[in-house]
């Protein structure tokens, strides 16, 4: 089954990237992601046997485990982004490079490396898709209110199926950052 590995968004980010996405509508052409499907991924494991997801969720709980500092990851919204052709891009909101985010995904991508997971080897940049299919025309960018920072600290293991009306996220396995003393 297809699967990746996800920072979780709280309601209220996901409530102001569809603010975003809806300010774009306007002027960005494409697909535009549902709100229930934000998400950041962390890992993108591809094709995995069933046989493999109790290795998956070990490698989320032991990387969890290793994470030093603050119990929860804050995510700073900081710029609009493409990926692909100008005429056919992946539209994302980026996000900062926050010291604890950077940490939980080295460490998730050793541990899963550590047990046979075959990674991309992409440097990680923090991001959320919000529409795929995306052009621009010549106009400029309405005003944008970005999201305000806001903390979490649950990852999650997806099954993405793909269909033709787009893909769908069904959550697996969830482990959450514990509070140290």
């Amino acid at each position: 089954m297809r699967t990746f590995i996800a920072l979780d968004i709280p309601d209220r980010m996901r409530d102001d990237l569809a603010a975003v996405a809806r300010c774009l509508q306007g002027t960005a052409r494409g697909q535009f992601i549902p709100r229930e499907n934000y998400h950041m991924t962390l890992a993108f494991l591809g094709e995995v046997p069933q046989a493999m997801l109790d290795d998956a969720e070990s490698a989320m709980d032991a990387a969890l485990a290793d994470c030093i500092g603050s119990a929860s990851i804050e995510l700073r919204a900081n710029g609009l982004g493409t990926f692909g052709r100008p005429k056919n891009a992946t539209l994302w909101m980026g996000f900062a490079k926050e010291p604890a985010l950077m940490e939980l995904v080295e460490r998730l991508r050793d541990q899963l490396e550590a047990r046979g997971f075959a990674l991309d080897g992409k440097t990680f940049l923090p991001h959320m898709t919000l529409g795929r299919h995306a052009s621009f025309p010549a106009a400029e960018l309405p005003p944008i209110p970005f999201p305000e920072p806001i903390a979490t600290r649950q990852i999650t293991l997806y099954k993405s199926t793909l269909a033709k009306t787009g893909a769908t996220y069904d959550p697996l396995y969830s482990a959450s950052l514990t509070p140290r003393d």
